[in-house]
């Protein structure tokens, strides 16, 4: 049985989402939020804006399930809203990714770390921030 929860992508949508069934995971709250048609250069800043505050302190999944486009800005949004998660004790990920936004994650090394259920042993792969 899904718990229903009620979330807000802009002050003018209110959209209702299944929580995840393997929610436990993060402790069993979740907030899940609808993602944009568009993740792209501009897009991600407001994004961001909207849900950075929220991803340090409580867990967050994002649905790309309508998401149609997504660059290097958006990719490098969701990093950003994946490490401050695990800087923060929380958990981020991105749930349904539609064959587009799979393909991209995939492409670039990110699916298994950002995917919800795919490699929870990954959780600090992509926040070493010491890289050279």
């Amino acid at each position: 049985m899904n718990n229903w929860i009620l979330v807000t992508h802009s002050p003018h949508t209110i959209t209702a989402i299944p929580q995840p069934q393997n929610a436990s995971k993060f402790g069993g709250n979740m907030t899940v939020i609808q993602g944009p048609a568009e993740l792209v250069r501009d897009a991600d800043s407001s994004l961001l804006n909207q849900l950075l505050p929220s991803v340090r302190s409580q867990s967050l999944a994002i649905d790309l399930s309508a998401t149609e486009r997504l660059d290097a800005a958006g990719i490098a949004a969701l990093i950003t809203l994946y490490c401050t998660a695990i800087e923060s004790g929380t958990s981020f990920c991105v749930l349904h990714p539609s064959a587009h936004v799979t393909h991209l994650l995939r492409l670039v090394g990110l699916e298994a770390i950002l995917v919800q259920g795919l490699a929870p042993e990954l959780t600090t792969a992509c926040c070493d921030r010491t890289a050279a």
